[in-house]
C-alpha cells in the first residue's frame, strides 16, 4: 500500500488587513476581466517554496530544514507594491501583487530553503525568486486590455514578516484549501 502523501509548501503570511485592502482595490477590475480564477484571501499567502506531493513520512525532516532555515534569518519589514504578471505584462497567466523587501527577507529565505530541501530530493527552482501575492491565473495566457490594474496601496503601512509557515493544501472540486502544519520563528537560534 502506497504511504500517505501530503501536498505542501512553504510560505510567509501577510495581515489580514493587508489582505482586504488588495481585495477592495481590485473589485473594480475583477469585474472587467474574464475567465480568471480568482485567489479567495483566506488562501493568499507569500509562497516561498513549493515542494508537491509528499510522502507523509517525510513530515519531519521537512519540518527540521524549515526550522533550520528560519533560525538562521532575523525577522524583517516588507511592503505591498504594484500590480505584475508572470510571464509578462502581454500574456498575462499570473497576476499579482509585488513586495518591496528591502533587507531581502523573502528571496533569502526561499535561496535557503531551495538549499536545504535540495539534497532531500527537492530540486532547486530554475527561475529568480519574485516575491508576490496571487491575485488570480488564467489557464491561458491572456492580453489585459488597457493593461495592468493600478491599486493604491501607498498608505498601507510595512507589516513585520518574523515567521514562515509550512501549509498542506487539500484539493477539491470546490478548489484548494490550505492548512498551517507548523509555523517557525524566525531567528530562533
Amino acid at each position: 500500500m502506497d504511504p500517505e502523501r501530503l501536498r505542501l509548501f512553504v510560505a510567509a503570511s501577510i495581515p489580514r488587513e493587508h489582505l482586504d485592502r488588495v481585495q477592495e482595490e481590485i473589485a473594480p477590475f475583477k469585474q472587467k476581466v474574464v475567465n480568471a480564477r480568482w485567489t479567495p484571501v483566506e488562501n493568499q499567502h507569500v509562497t516561498l517554496k513549493f515542494l508537491g506531493s509528499t510522502p507523509a513520512d517525510r513530515l519531519d525532516e521537512v519540518a527540521t530544514v524549515c526550522e533550520i532555515v528560519a533560525a538562521g534569518r532575523e525577522p524583517a519589514q516588507v511592503a505591498l507594491t504594484e500590480v505584475g504578471a508572470f510571464p509578462s505584462k502581454n500574456r498575462v497567466r499570473v497576476l499579482w501583487v509585488g513586495l518591496d523587501d528591502p533587507a531581502s527577507l523573502l528571496a533569502g529565505v526561499a535561496a535557503d530553503l531551495d538549499r536545504g530541501f535540495e539534497p532531500l530530493g527537492f530540486p532547486a527552482e530554475a527561475r529568480a525568486y519574485t516575491p508576490h501575492l496571487t491575485l488570480c491565473r488564467f489557464k491561458i495566457p491572456v492580453p489585459l486590455k488597457g493593461g495592468l490594474p493600478e491599486l493604491d496601496l501607498s498608505d498601507l503601512p510595512p507589516f513585520d514578516v518574523g515567521a514562515i509557515q509550512l501549509f498542506r493544501s487539500r484539493l477539491s472540486p470546490k478548489g484548494a484549501r490550505y492548512e498551517v502544519v507548523r509555523e517557525f520563528a524566525l531567528g530562533r537560534k
